[in-house]
């Protein structure tokens, strides 16, 4: 695995999630994501969103990178 595979496209998200990326920042922002474990939102995500593992950890990191 590349060390970026978090730097992924609007269109890559989209396909395998249905949304934007600005959609999923709107939603681990309003979730609190900046201060939880990754975990804990690669779980929410998973569960709350139907969104794959992967793709789940890989917007966990987007976020947390784009956040720090």
């Amino acid at each position: 695995m590349k060390a970026d595979y978090w730097d992924v496209t609007d269109e890559q998200v989209m396909e395998k999630t249905g949304k934007k990326l600005a959609d999923w920042d709107s939603i681990l922002k309003e979730f609190g994501a900046a201060n939880k474990k990754s975990n804990d939102v690669v779980n929410y995500l998973q569960t709350e969103y139907n969104v794959p593992r992967y793709w789940a950890r890989t917007l966990t990191t987007r976020f947390s990178k784009m956040n720090n």
